[in-house]
């Protein structure tokens, strides 16, 4: 007989029947699937005279996590688009499709009255948000479905699963999926080894950041050392990040190298520089750095600064016309670490001599033992370059992952 579903899976659907039904775990476990038969059900069922809502870290990301699979499945005819003003027609109801991940977003769903509630990637959300949920699910038959990895076992919706609400949380790991290969796995594994990713996005646990963030790099930094020369040839697009200085903190050139078709990164070179300086000799020194890099890389393409500095990245781009110079996407702090952990432990992240302020600051990085998921930002680590070298690489990120 063939196999579905797996049992994990097939005991949510036998088992979820309280007001909120929650799957946490593993990335790739097979949390969501079971959640493309659930939504149809739950919106059947659900009371007509509540609203419908389908909440995401983004609208974008409940799009792409849940919309577009259940079209897959289901058809245009019975899961539609969404519309300007939020809605959609899911098995024939007028749904809502909503980010939670600002404060703001409270206003949308402030005096509905919710029958049926989705949640995609919950521990991405604003508080807030989930607070106001509770309140608008008044029906008497009212139910929550949800997913989301684990986060540090101090998070809001960590504290709310171990609450005595009527919920029913059912966690999974990675081996709960019997339909990924062993191989799969196997890799898998290798991408989180030795970081706190591990623990959550492999065994599902609620696990704290502690500790040295690039434990396997910190233990053995010149496993992943190479030369200008001996990389050289493997190098197919270079990219540099700028973090700008302030207060004691410096400014940072890192210049990253692409290799091959995204297989990998190498940190080629990197300088620091004094936050005194002023406009006019930051420029001086950003040219010279591209010339620099240049002589040796000329398919040099492009540089992201720091985003929040338009008027340095005005000046910028006054003085350097050789290159594109674009403000860094500066995508969530702990989204940087996840690629750059996952480069150091598949053995797709090098580092020359030329960069070795790179080197030293990820031996130095850690989190921040008074704070949930934050890396330490007192002046006593290199947080400037590790903030340059990430806003090198990370509008390559998926990318990277996918090939690496």
């Amino acid at each position: 007989m063939t196999k579905f579903f797996t049992d994990k899976q097939m005991e949510f659907w036998q088992n979820a029947n309280s007001r909120w039904n929650v799957k946490t775990g593993a990335t790739r476990s097979g949390k969501t699937y079971m959640d493309y038969y659930v939504i149809p059900k739950r919106i059947r069922e659900a009371d007509p005279t509540g609203e419908i809502v389908l909440l995401g870290h983004t609208q974008s990301t409940i799009e792409r996590n849940v919309i577009t699979p259940l079209r897959r499945i289901w058809g245009n005819g019975l899961v539609g688009n969404i519309s300007s003003n939020n809605t959609i027609n899911l098995f024939g109801r007028q749904c809502y499709a909503l980010g939670a991940d600002k404060k703001n977003q409270v206003e949308k769903i402030q005096g509905m009255g919710i029958s049926y509630a989705y949640g995609d990637e919950v521990t991405t959300w604003s508080q807030n948000v989930f607070e106001m949920l509770k309140s608008r699910l008044d029906r008497p038959t009212s139910k929550f479905d949800g997913t989301c990895n684990p986060e540090g076992p101090k998070h809001w919706f960590k504290e709310f699963l171990d609450s005595d609400a009527d919920i029913y949380h059912l966690p999974f790991t990675i081996y709960d999926n019997d339909f990924l290969s062993d191989n799969f796995i196997k890799e898998l594994e290798k991408e989180y080894e030795g970081t706190v990713y591990f623990d959550r996005y492999i065994l599902g646990r609620w696990a704290r950041a502690e500790g040295i963030i690039y434990r396997m790099f910190a233990d053995d930094p010149d496993k992943y050392k190479t030369t200008i020369e001996d990389i050289k040839p493997k190098v197919t697009d270079v990219k540099i990040g700028v973090d700008f200085g302030g207060n004691k903190a410096n400014h940072t050139f890192v210049a990253m190298g692409i290799i091959g078709n995204y297989e990998g990164v190498v940190a080629l070179y990197s300088q620091k520089l004094k936050a005194t300086l002023t406009p006019e000799q930051l420029f001086n020194e950003f040219t010279y750095f591209v010339t620099m890099v240049m002589k040796e890389f000329p398919m040099l393409s492009v540089a992201y600064p720091d985003s929040a500095e338009q008027v340095l990245i005005r000046g910028m781009k006054s003085k350097e016309d050789r290159i594109v110079i674009r403000g860094s996407k500066k995508l969530p702090i702990n989204d940087r670490i996840h690629l750059v952990a996952s480069l150091i432990s598949r053995d797709k992240f090098y580092w020359t001599d030329e960069a070795r302020t790179v080197k030293e600051a990820l031996e130095e990085a850690v989190w921040d033992e008074d704070k949930e998921d934050e890396r330490l930002d007192d002046g006593t680590t290199d947080i400037d370059t590790l903030d340059a070298m990430e806003y090198a690489i990370e509008r390559d990120a998926r990318r990277l992952m996918r090939n690496a």
